[in-house]
């Protein structure tokens, strides 16, 4: 199964206030193990930068200037998703912003139903506990000590590894695979080799309680149960 985790940057809270896109980073996932492939993008969003955004992600309007514009990334943007779940964390302001510049550029929208919710998650399986991506780093002992502002490429591999932590980690039948081409099955081995130990281990057996155990053999001769029913 192929996904996709990704983040966003953008210049405010909401697009029908005007504000935009101006960074996407995404890590593609292949059955729960990421691939290496990325897709990170500068966008320009052709407005100022309000300072408040700034100071989150350190993206000034002249560094953005030169990048360029969604309608121009958007079918590399669309092909590097494919059909695959998007993984976002409190996905729907990503979506939001996605889809609103997809709208603008003229292309077709990503339904909301392909998209997995990391924050949800989060809340569902620690009820009340702090839920932000550096909370859950912390919880899950991912490093995230170069994260000094928001980057969506950085905290899209972050958010990869936390989201493999809050599913329980990589496929269970991908590792039992793993092991089983690394090693031979015990049913392959040879019997005498499966049942030798190297070392013959010391008996716990004292000289007295030896000596009881063959007098009370001894005592009980032909008259043992397992001699009748033989």
């Amino acid at each position: 199964m192929r996904e996709i985790v990704f983040d966003t940057e953008t210049t405010g809270f909401k697009p029908s206030e005007g504000h935009r896109l101006v960074e996407i980073g995404c890590v593609e996932l292949m059955n729960h193990v990421p691939t290496g492939r990325t897709y990170h993008q500068y966008i320009n969003p052709q407005r100022d930068m309000p300072q408040g955004a700034f100071e989150v992600h350190g993206l000034s309007e002249q560094f953005l200037s030169d990048k360029p514009l969604f309608a121009d990334i958007a079918d590399a943007f669309l092909e590097f998703v494919g059909d695959a779940p998007l993984v976002a964390h409190n996905a729907s302001f990503d979506m939001t912003f996605i889809n609103a510049e997809l709208g603008w550029a003229n292309k077709p929208t990503i339904p909301d139903a392909q998209s997995v919710d990391t924050l949800a998650i989060a809340k569902r399986r620690f009820p009340g506990a702090a839920a932000s991506l550096d909370a859950l780093c912390r919880r899950f002992n991912v490093d995230n000590s170069a994260r000094e502002k928001h980057g969506a490429l950085l905290d899209a591999e972050l958010l990869a590894e936390v989201y493999l932590e809050l599913i329980g980690g990589r496929e269970p039948g991908l590792v039992l695979e793993e092991k089983a081409a690394a090693q031979p099955l015990a049913t392959n081995v040879p019997t005498t080799a499966r049942r030798s130990r190297g070392k013959v281990l010391p008996s716990l057996l004292t000289e007295e309680e030896r000596h009881a155990h063959e007098a009370f053999i001894a005592e009980i001769g032909d008259k043992a149960l397992w001699l009748k029913s033989a």
